[in-house]
C-alpha cells in the first residue's frame, strides 16, 4: 500500500492496489458514520475486476443511503452508471419514469458477533438479504471500512456472499467516494 502519511487516501491511490494491499485496509477496520453518510450518494469503482471485464461489464456504480425512520437504521441501493470512466461525468440510467435504475437493496448492519473470513473483525456491512432482492442479490453480504479514520468520504467494500451459513470470500473489493446529496428516492421491490 502506498506510503501517504501526509495526506488522506484518495480513490487513485486504491485503484492500482493489490488484492493483498486492499484486504489490509479492510483489516484496519475504520467504522464508517451510517448517519453521517446518510442522504448522500457515491460514486462506486470496481477494483477487482481485469481492464477487459470492466469494457465488457461495468466499471462505475453508484449507492445512495437514506435514513429509514420506519425502521430506525440506513438503507441504500445501487444504481446502474453509462461508462464513462471513472473520471468521467457521472450519469445514471434511468427508467421510462426517469427514475434511476436501481437494485440491489440493502441495510446498514452491525457486523459485531459474526464470525467473518480471514478473522475481519470491523463495525459494519451492507445487508442485501432484504425483500425485494432477487435470489442471486440477497446472497450479497459486504463488509465496509471508511479508508480514512474518522470520516466516510472513501469507503472500501468486500464482495461476500452467505449461503447457507458458509460465506464465500472472493478477491473483490470495489470504493466509493461522496458524491453529493441523494438527487432521487428509490424504494425496494415488495414481495
Amino acid at each position: 500500500m502506498p506510503a501517504a502519511p501526509d495526506r488522506p487516501l484518495e480513490l487513485d491511490d486504491l485503484l492500482d492496489l493489490s488484492s493483498r494491499e486492499l484486504h489490509a485496509i479492510m483489516d484496519a477496520a475504520h467504522p464508517i458514520d451510517p448517519e453521517a453518510m446518510a442522504g448522500r450518494q457515491y460514486i462506486g469503482t470496481d477494483l477487482s475486476m481485469p481492464p477487459l471485464g470492466h469494457k465488457l461489464l461495468w466499471q462505475t456504480f453508484r449507492k445512495a443511503l437514506v435514513l429509514d425512520e420506519e425502521h430506525g437504521d440506513v438503507r441504500g441501493w445501487n444504481v446502474r452508471m453509462e461508462q464513462r470512466g471513472i473520471h468521467g461525468p457521472q450519469v445514471p440510467q434511468r427508467r421510462k419514469d426517469g427514475l434511476p435504475k436501481a437494485f440491489a437493496h440493502y441495510r446498514v448492519r452491525s457486523a459485531a458477533g459474526i464470525r467473518w473470513p480471514r478473522g475481519w473483525h470491523g463495525a459494519h456491512y451492507l445487508d442485501y438479504s432484504i425483500a425485494g432482492n432477487p435470489f442471486i442479490e440477497g446472497l450479497a453480504f459486504t463488509p465496509v471500512v471508511a479508508v480514512n479514520e474518522g470520516r466516510s468520504d472513501l469507503v472500501l467494500g468486500w464482495e461476500l456472499f452467505k449461503i447457507g451459513r458458509r460465506f464465500v470470500a472472493p478477491p473483490m473489493y470495489w470504493a466509493i467516494r461522496d458524491d453529493g446529496p441523494v438527487d432521487a428516492i428509490v424504494e425496494p421491490r415488495r414481495p
